[in-house]
This record gives structure tokens, C-alpha cells and sequence, in this order.
């Protein structure tokens, strides 16, 4: 259905609508989930001044009119990561957002410029909360959709299944024969011994590859396509290189308080334990922002209030889940367009 303007047609529309259906039962139980959770339901603006400042992501730009006749840039969010932990800085503990979000050149089987994203925090509770949260939504999701398993390409998985805990290091080793940390001693990465790495794994790579590309070469070749077939994968400990937005582990600095869900091979969601040092966090976005500038030629506005609003915040722990893709796998829908009430044409 990628780039069909036809999807309005009944005939289109009833292929579709079993799927849209589920989605809807599935939407309904989530929220009663949270809110006997004790969680907080909340909207966040959609168009902000920094849309975030990971590097490979692409933002949609907004044009606003001001009163006096003058033209703001503004940019319509790529997730509501910088709304809700200002909240959470406000006095909020339990809060979760069914956003809708937009990224520029996202257009596949899995990916759509707009989309929802169901995010949610927990303050004064550590990351592996996040992890139950996790089994228990996936768990809603067949039941919701009347179905035992969840399924794409060809790939099963037993959402009712306890999930396997996998770190980074062991995905590595186990999928594709590298020692990831001797790569990484000591928290810097080490890009000559990763190529070395990568060469001897007889994964392709180029000559301007960075530690972090070649990092993504080896998840997306090797890794990814193994986790959550059978039953979920939380892909855990991931290095600090690799995870911007979390803080470092306290028992491995090496490492970071960052989990990957996966169903069938499938990246469900990205959880973290919240980075809230406003100096590291600008360190981080001042590094990303001169690598996107170097890559892209563009660097989005750091956000001055998220970096006050740090210094507020308590421990808490925050994860980004993409409810679309968690609605394909519940109703073995084949594309993204499947299972969105208008897809994007």
C-alpha cells in the first residue's frame, strides 16, 4: 500500500478495517492498563522549538506565522520526550503520552513520516520497571486482538512468553563472533579495532565508517533479524556511546541504562534511564548536533528549558514504544499502512 492514495475506497477500506478495529480495542486496554497503573494520560504540543537533536534523525520543519507579521521556525516534534520530562521536572511521577510524531525520510514496511508513539515515565523508579511494563502491553495487545501469537515475516513470537534478557556485549558474540567492549575499554570508542572487527565478521563496511556505523552495520546484519523470534528480547546494556539520553550504569560506566524491546524481530521500544545531568546532557547535544551539521548539513536548536528543567528532575525512566508496529505484529499485518485509520499517500 506504500504512496496509495486509494486507501479511501471501500473496498480498500474494508480489507483494512478488522486490523483498524483491533487497533482500537487495543488503544481502549492500554489506557485502562495505565490508568489502573495510577499513570496520567497527557497531550503534548506537537510543534516545538527543538524538534531533539539525535543525529540521524530528520525533523519536519513548521513555518509559523507571528502577530506582528514576522515568520518563527518551529518544528513538528519527533517524539514527546522534551514535553514530558519537563513535566516530570513539574511534579508529575506517572505519565504516559499517545503521540503523535513525525520524522522526515522514514518510509518503509515498519516506518511512516507520522505516526504514534506511545511514551511513557516513571520518576523515583528504575529502568527495569520499564521492562514489566513492557510484558504486560504486549500481553495486552494479543489479547485485545484475539490472537496466541504475533507474527511478521514469517517470524512468531509468544508475547505471553517471559522475555529473554540479552545485553549488547552477548548479541555480539553470540550473533556475530565480536568482543563488542574490547572495542570500547574503557567507554571511548576504539573505531580501528570495531573495523578490524567487522572485517574478520565479513560485514561490509566503508572507509569514512564511524564506530557508530559500523556499531549499526553489525545490529542491523547481524543482530536484529535473531532477536524476539520465538518469544521477546530485551537487548540491554548497550554502550554509553550508544545511548545519548540514559545514564551510565553505576555497577559498569562502560555501559548505559538503555533496553530495546524486540518481537519478531522487530524493534518495539527504546527505554532508558533518564540522563538528568544538564552538563552531560549538553556535552551530548553539542556532539550530535556537529555531527548531524557534518553529515547533513543541518543542526536543530538545543532546547535551553529541557537543560533547566534536568536539574529538576528526580531518577526516572522513560520509554518510547511504537504503537503502530506493536498493532501489526497483534493482527499479522504486513505493512504499516495496515493498520493506520489514513495512511500517509
Amino acid at each position: 500500500m506504500t504512496n496509495d492514495q486509494d486507501w479511501w475506497r471501500p473496498d480498500r477500506h474494508s480489507d483494512r478495517r478488522p486490523a483498524l478495529l483491533a487497533r482500537g480495542r487495543i488503544t481502549a486496554a492500554v489506557r485502562a492498563h495505565f490508568a489502573a497503573e495510577g499513570f496520567l494520560e497527557v497531550e503534548c504540543g506537537q510543534i516545538q522549538r527543538s524538534p531533539g537533536n539525535e543525529t540521524h534523525l530528520h525533523a519536519l520543519e513548521a513555518r509559523i506565522g507571528t502577530p506582528e507579521g514576522g515568520v518563527e521556525t518551529r518544528y513538528l516534534h519527533t517524539s514527546p520526550e522534551f514535553a514530558m520530562k519537563k513535566l516530570i521536572a513539574a511534579g508529575e511521577t506517572r505519565i504516559f503520552d499517545f503521540a503523535r510524531v513525525f520524522r522526515g525520510r522514514e518510509r518503509s514496511a515498519l516506518h511512516a513520516p507520522e505516526f504514534t508513539m506511545l511514551e511513557w515515565y516513571r520518576a523515583h523508579e528504575p529502568y527495569e520497571a520499564l521492562m514489566a511494563d513492557c510484558a504486560a502491553l504486549m500481553q495486552i495487545a494479543a489479547r485485545s486482538a484475539g490472537v496466541d501469537h504475533f507474527a511478521f515475516r514469517g517470524q512468531i513470537c509468544d508475547p505471553f512468553a517471559e522475555p529473554e534478557r540479552l545485553t549488547v556485549a552477548e548479541a555480539f558474540e553470540r550473533f556475530a563472533g565480536i568482543d563488542l567492549m574490547a572495542t570500547t575499554p574503557d567507554g571511548t570508542p576504539d573505531r580501528t579495532a570495531l573495523a578490524r572487527a567487522v572485517e574478520r565478521a565479513k560485514i561490509r563496511m566503508a572507509p569514512d565508517d564511524s564506530w557508530a556505523d559500523l556499531f549499526t552495520r553489525v545490529m542491523v546484519e547481524k543482530i536484529d533479524p535473531h532477536l524476539g523470534i520465538g518469544r521477546p528480547t530485551i537487548l540491554c546494556d548497550y554502550p554509553v556511546a550508544e545511548a545519548a539520553l540514559a545514564r551510565p550504569k553505576p555497577s559498569d560506566p562502560r555501559v548505559a541504562e538503555r533496553f530495546e524491546l524486540f518481537a519478531c524481530g522487530v524493534e518495539l521500544a527504546n527505554a532508558f534511564g533518564e540522563l538528568t545531568d544538564p552538563v552531560e546532557q549538553r556535552h551530548r547535544f553539542e556532539a550530535d548536533m556537529d555531527l548531524k551539521h557534518r553529515l547533513y548539513g543541518v543542526r536543530y536548536p538545543i532546547d535551553e528549558a529541557l537543560l533547566q528543567a534536568l536539574a529538576l528532575m528526580p531518577l526516572t525512566s522513560g520509554i518510547a514504544l511504537g504503537f503502530d508496529r506493536l498493532v501489526m505484529l497483534a493482527t499479522h499485518a504486513p505493512h504499516i499502512d495496515q493498520v493506520l485509520w489514513t495512511p500517509f499517500a
